[in-house]
């Protein structure tokens, strides 16, 4: 199909991506040979520009991407910093694109100062009524308009912790069937599973620990794009790190470095109350306890949020659900 022009440009904060912000990329992408997107980025903003430009970059990989991070006064929609916006412009991409496409009232001004064509798309916002500013003030209220990797930035995640056979799994399950939403396994246990019947199978390495731990953030991070705004985590890395000291004795820094427990809204904690069921791969109901105490120990050192549930399935998942419904209803 041929194209209206050679060169084009969309710049924007994308903060965050938005069904609005892809209309107007997939208008440009229609009239283009070669669409350069600058996403621009000023300390006021707290989401990582790289994080923003990065989902530009899956969702339309032809596309040329140009992070600019500027002083806050330069982030004005008013018309009078145009030919200064257009002079930034001609040196970031060592040209004159031949059309500019925006939704805002700003864009002929800025246009006509680069020397370029102004194409004007759904300035009314008729095909999606959507902001940044509203998608910000409540992501969870627009998540239609959110694409997955931006859904699985956003995502609250939540992950349900325990030492052996204090019910975690059964848990996690049954909270991700309450919120009709994307749950993920523990990894470990498959591995575990996996290498038990190989010679030395009871023998640890910490190439290993690594190993599970990357994959289960990898796994986390694939889940949450398929959420309906929590991810339900069946353990993660942090916990992890307690394994390992449990099987090899310290922990391993290293470890440290993949554990990613800021973007964890709150951690569950069973209760080990409950009577242990030995399934052939657990180490035994008397190191229970002693690693239910490192699990406490550790979530309060680093002052996790963390609630501890207890009594049977019904009661415990009360208990979860009061707890996530309450994460939703703070500001």
């Amino acid at each position: 199909m041929t194209k209206k022009f050679k060169t084009g440009l969309v710049i924007g904060k994308f903060f965050p991506l938005h069904r609005g912000h892809q209309y107007l990329i997939d208008t440009a992408l229609k009239q283009v040979k070669e669409l350069t997107i600058i996403v621009c980025h000023c300390d006021k903003y707290n989401i990582d520009p790289e994080i923003r430009a990065g989902w530009i970059r899956e969702l339309y990989p032809s596309a040329r991407i140009i992070v600019f991070r500027h002083k806050k006064y330069l982030d004005s929609t008013s018309v009078k910093l145009s030919p200064l916006w257009a002079s930034i412009t001609k040196k970031l991409l060592g040209f004159v694109p031949e059309a500019v496409f925006s939704s805002e009232t700003y864009g002929q001004s800025y246009a006509t100062s680069l020397g370029s064509t102004h194409i004007l798309v759904d300035i009314k916002r008729k095909k999606y009524s959507i902001s940044g500013t509203l998608v910000r003030a409540n992501p969870f209220k627009y998540w239609e308009y959110l694409s997955e990797p931006v859904k699985g930035y956003f995502a609250k995640r939540i992950v349900v912790l325990g030492a052996e056979s204090t019910g975690t799994t059964s848990l996690a399950k049954s909270l991700a069937k309450h919120y009709h939403t994307s749950w993920a396994p523990e990894y470990g246990r498959t591995y575990s599973e996996g290498k038990i019947t190989a010679k030395n199978g009871n023998n640890w390495t910490a190439d290993e620990f690594i190993h599970i731990a990357l994959v289960q953030n990898s796994l986390e991070d694939l889940l949450a794009r398929k959420s309906n705004k929590l991810l339900i985590c069946d353990t993660d890395a942090f916990a992890t790190r307690l394994w390992f000291e449990r099987y090899l004795g310290y922990l391993y820094p290293p470890l440290d470095e993949i554990t990613n427990t800021q973007n964890k809204s709150l951690y569950i904690l069973t209760g080990d109350e409950i009577p242990f069921v030995q399934d052939g791969l657990r180490d035994g109901e008397h190191i229970r306890h002693q690693m239910h105490q490192r699990f406490i120990e550790e979530l309060n050192k680093f002052h996790l949020k963390y609630i501890l549930v207890k009594g049977s399935r019904t009661q415990r998942q009360k208990q979860a659900i009061s707890a996530i419904d309450e994460l939703f209803l703070e500001k």
